[in-house]
């Protein structure tokens, strides 16, 4: 086991070459906010269902798709951010050998989707995208889109389009065994907690403090461009505990004998495939193939949450498996 907590801390700093762990500074209170923030912070307030804002299911091709197809020779591939790093995710055979075989949930639906648009399950260019990075490199079009774990939530839609949900999870503490943490609660005043720059769990830390909901003496301020980093601080004690999606921790827990999930989830979130926020021949065509992903019993969703996710997450998927999706009603 011991080998496992070195390759996680390994992985995590190959991975984090492109930023350092940060310690992020709380925001100045009582600033007024500009018409124009207090026009998006109203239309966040209003925001209730991100997972259903998303286009119905179609076949035809578009500009988007064109585009993926044009590309030349070697070029011809589907350019998908992922994540190296995140076991049964994610991330890369230790002992697949030299080729270092990328696998896991998020891997099966990449091939998925490469097979459906370019007719080669293989035909993939997959480039690592840091926690921190997933929107930028979408809108910088440095990948096509991201597969990553990625909870869809009314900040992010602002920027990107998503899928229907394809991952039911929700938000859980992680921390050592020997921990006297014991979830979600008044047991993390006065502990450091540690999470990814710019992830869900950091804005749902930041909220619940600002809202009495977490103990003013909960420390958040320790935020890593990727999550994983977070297992690694843990791991050298560094910080006292960890918040991320439940799904993820529940892996890492797998990976580390020494830490535990500690309470219930308090959230409920849904992961996505992001996009470009006009790539909409793109979204219509990935929310089809999650319709036959999903009907697929032979080697569909059921297939691999089996292979990958079970042993972590238990046997029975439903817990897990996102509800019939829902749509936006235009053209």
């Amino acid at each position: 086991m011991a080998t496992a907590c070195a390759l996680t801390l390994v992985l995590a700093l190959l991975v984090t070459c492109t930023g350092s762990p940060s310690r992020t500074a709380a925001e100045p209170t009582g600033q007024s906010l500009s018409p124009a923030a207090r026009t998006q912070a109203q239309a966040d307030e209003d925001c209730t269902a991100p997972e259903k804002q998303t286009l119905p299911p179609a076949d035809a091709d578009g500009p988007t798709i064109e585009a993926i197809r044009n590309r030349q020779g070697e070029k011809r591939k589907l350019i998908v951010g992922v994540d190296l790093s995140s076991y049964r995710w994610g991330y890369r055979d230790p002992n697949s050998g030299e080729s270092g075989t990328l696998e896991g949930f998020d891997i099966d639906l990449v091939h998925r989707i490469a097979e459906d648009i370019l007719g080669d399950p293989n035909a993939v260019q997959f480039k690592a995208i840091p926690t921190d990075q997933r929107i930028p490199a979408i809108e910088d079009g440095r990948v096509d889109m991201v597969v990553r774990t990625m909870t869809i939530n009314c900040a992010r839609v602002r920027d990107v389009a998503f899928s229907a949900p394809y991952f039911k999870t929700g938000q859980q503490v992680l921390a050592p065994k020997s921990s006297p943490i014991k979830g979600y609660d008044e047991t993390l005043a006065h502990q450091e907690i540690c999470t990814a720059t710019g992830s869900t769990a950091y804005t749902q830390l930041e909220a619940d403090k600002k809202a009495g909901r977490l103990p003013e003496s909960a420390d958040i301020r320790t935020t890593v461009p990727n999550q994983l980093d977070c297992l690694v601080r843990l791991q050298l004690g560094e910080v006292d505990a960890v918040v991320t999606d439940g799904a993820l921790a529940a892996s890492q827990a797998a990976q580390d004998p020494t830490v535990q999930l500690k309470g219930e989830a308090f959230t409920t979130e849904y992961y996505g495939v992001a996009m470009k926020k006009d790539a909409d021949d793109l979204v219509r065509r990935v929310n089809r193939i999650l319709v036959d992903f999903r009907e697929d019993t032979a080697d569909g969703w059921q297939a691999s949450y089996t292979e990958w996710l079970s042993a972590t997450l238990g046997d029975d998927p439903s817990r897990s498996e996102p509800p019939a999706p829902e749509y936006l009603r235009r053209s």
